[in-house]
């Protein structure tokens, strides 16, 4: 089947179009409330040191949650998990906003938002990523992924970019309400979706929890892939330093920054348009690598940059590697895993993830505020390319991984 005939399968399938649709509107909640965090906790401190801590509370969130977050979905009817784990964040929004008007935002409430909103994520991307196999025949399911992704990425472009415009014009206090909105968007598109296959089976134990660690840990290219991602972003993210780069080093306003953030999101988008279009790479494992390395490179360029328009072009770059790397590791870990572990298997790359994301932003603030932000981003670019070298050496199956269906 070629790309095209592929692509009308996915979208002829009503509860793939479902699906898409509250992924999409959780997608762009989820980049304007991380926005919206980041420069609040900034605007309050002006510390690129509590930007890192933001990263540490996150990380902390996912590190005690994802492992049995990935056990409750293979247990438990993955749609209402799904239900629960958008409106908690919905709820801490409209807590944040009861704040506002009270004039009581502190760093610690906010810490606590990123930790409460953190436990929910652990339950909600297991259960998406679960549930994504059970909606279209598993014959398009690599054009599902890449489909789904472009999706995610054209409103997520928005988020950050909505989150800086809103600021700018409204407060902090009219982001939050749009991210109300958006989280009760992303619920009501999941309410006619009603397919088979929605339910675990077996019991919530340590047991359980093991078998999902067992079996990436004897599997060297998931084991592989996976630590690939984190140790590449732990080193090169530079997200949490946009607001020390919007207005330290770029000398940008609130829309500046927004544009900023969303440059990353406009690059997978691009990215994620190319990809649906193209005959998806069969030679996965490799086509992982190489993209990394563009993750390393573009993140250093971003960090050398002092220009507005030429960081935005390095950060887009950034964004069009990273969504190269995450369609071939998705695909790789959800056509190597059977259904029954999608869950628990999904949960461990949830930690993977999360110690890149957020114990990078930890990173990146701590070492910026030893150093500068500036040498924080072009180091840690220049640490991922050693780590792409060292996984390309050490996990050679990794490197001849080639994708079968």
């Amino acid at each position: 089947m070629d790309s095209a005939a592929e692509l009308l399968t996915v979208l002829r399938v009503s509860a793939f179009r479902e699906y898409t649709a509250s992924r999409a509107a959780n997608g762009l909640a989820s980049g304007l409330l991380q926005a919206l965090i980041l420069w609040q906790v900034y605007a309050i401190s002006g510390s690129a040191l509590s930007l890192g801590i933001v990263g540490l509370f996150a990380f902390v969130a996912a590190l005690a949650s994802s492992l049995v977050g990935g056990a409750i979905v293979d247990t438990y009817d993955r749609r209402t998990i799904l239900l629960i784990a958008q409106i908690i964040p919905g709820l801490c929004s409209i807590g944040m906003l009861a704040a506002i008007v009270a004039n009581q935002v502190s760093l610690e409430l906010i810490y606590t938002l990123v930790l409460i909103t953190g436990v929910a994520s652990a339950l909600e991307w297991p259960a998406r990523q679960a549930i994504l196999p059970a909606v279209v025949p598993r014959k398009v399911f690599a054009r599902a992924l890449t489909v789904n992704s472009a999706a995610s990425s054209l409103t997520s472009v928005t988020g950050p970019a909505l989150g800086g415009v809103l600021i700018a014009v409204g407060g902090v206090g009219a982001a939050y309400t749009a991210h109300v909105v958006l989280v009760a968007v992303a619920m009501l598109a999941l309410v006619p979706l009603r397919i088979t296959g929605l339910r675990g089976g077996g019991r919530l134990d340590l047991a359980t929890i093991h078998e999902g660690l067992a079996y990436v840990w004897q599997r060297p290219i998931l084991l592989g892939a996976m630590s690939l991602d984190m140790f590449a972003v732990l080193f090169g993210g530079a997200r949490a330093l946009l607001p020390v780069y919007a207005v330290d080093i770029l000398h940008a306003s609130a829309v500046g920054y927004g544009i900023l953030s969303a440059s990353l999101e406009a690059g997978t988008l691009v990215m994620a348009i190319v990809l649906v279009v193209l005959p998806i790479p069969r030679r996965t494992g490799l086509v992982l690598l190489v993209a990394v390395a563009c993750f390393g490179l573009a993140t250093i360029a971003f960090g050398l940059s002092t220009a507005l328009p030429l960081s935005v072009i390095a950060y887009a770059a950034v964004g069009m590697a990273d969504q190269v790397s995450m369609v071939m590791r998705h695909t790789m870990i959800q056509v190597t895993t059977p259904d029954s572990l999608r869950g628990r298997v999904t949960g461990v790359s949830s930690i993977f993830i999360s110690a890149s994301n957020e114990l990078g932003a930890m990173e990146s603030g701590l070492l910026a505020a030893a150093t500068s932000a500036t040498f924080s981003v072009v180091s840690g670019g220049v640490a991922c390319l050693v780590v792409v070298a060292v996984i390309a050496w050490r996990v050679p199956s990794l490197r001849r991984y080639t994708r079968s269906s």
